[in-house]
């Protein structure tokens, strides 16, 4: 009877730790992770291109995430005794946060070197070749972590279909992945070499989308006033959750990438609501 309990709530008692589970994540090629730090320089540009962008996507799009969580079950789960925080941040460990921080205290100049014989040469991030899989320490407090040549979204309660949560992000991803292929564009139509192209317009996004990032205690009261310091969305009620489906932003970002259309997505947001309210009933 336990059982069953749990399939449908994932806080079905007080005191009980709540049952969720992981959503690994990454993006692939036919034949790499894009993802996986290689063994060449070119590798690592690359490597800093996807994360920039999944960074980016986190942050601008971080209500539309904890809304593809939310559950009422879900929702009393997040933020005890093993289970993330519902306010989405996202973790990177030491090492990618040394390399970031690095690469934004250069310019671009001092950052790539050109030869003739070795090709690009990114002088800061020589480090990224060395990185093992899950080399950080898996920050259990995070919703979103970087695990070696992976995301975990963590905050997924343990009846969810990964489907709503991987709709949202992919989403997401793939139109920051579009505008920063315009902004490069952009960016060599004006004159500027490709390779530094590129490097400047990761850097303006590692920069711009710091406030998303935290490797601390995310159960910690101190976290929960310092992300609504960063204004990052911190949310509780879920009914007003569910409206980020129909923000403008959301409607355009999912018309965009030809996901949803807006009748669609008043359609799905009228459906979980009435979910919600029966579950809550």
């Amino acid at each position: 009877k336990y059982g069953l309990v749990c399939l449908q709530h994932e806080k079905p008692f007080e005191g009980v730790n709540g049952s969720g589970k992981h959503n690994n994540w990454s993006m692939s090629t036919t034949h790499e992770n894009l993802l996986d730090p290689g063994d060449t320089p070119m590798e690592n540009l690359q490597f800093l291109v996807f994360l920039a962008a999944v960074i980016k996507a986190v942050d601008e799009y971080a209500d539309l995430l904890r809304t593809s969580v939310a559950t009422p079950g879900n929702d009393h789960r997040l933020g005890a005794n093993e289970a993330p925080p519902a306010i989405i941040s996202m973790f990177l460990g030491a090492q990618i946060t040394d390399v970031i921080d690095r690469l934004l205290d250069t310019d671009v100049d001092d950052d790539i070197a050109f030869s003739a014989k070795e090709g690009m040469k990114l002088k800061n991030v020589s480090q990224i070749p060395e990185l093992l899989v899950d080399n950080t320490d898996r920050n259990r407090t995070s919703p979103f972590a970087f695990t070696g040549n992976r995301f975990e979204f963590r905050a997924l309660g343990s009846s969810a279909n990964c489907a709503s949560a991987m709709i949202a992000l992919n989403a997401a991803v793939a139109d920051q992945l579009t505008k920063f292929k315009e902004a490069v564009d952009a960016r060599i139509a004006a004159g500027e070499i490709k390779e530094r192209a590129i490097l400047e317009e990761a850097k303006k996004l590692f920069r711009e989308n710091k406030a998303i990032h935290f490797d601390g205690n995310g159960y910690s009261d101190e976290w929960k006033e310092e992300a609504a310091r960063r204004g990052l969305d911190c949310e509780a009620s879920v009914p007003r959750i569910f409206d980020a489906y129909l923000k403008p932003e959301s409607v355009e970002l999912f018309k965009r990438t030809g996901v949803f259309t807006d009748v669609e997505l008043e359609a799905r947001n009228e459906v979980v609501g009435d979910v919600y309210k029966e579950t809550s009933d």
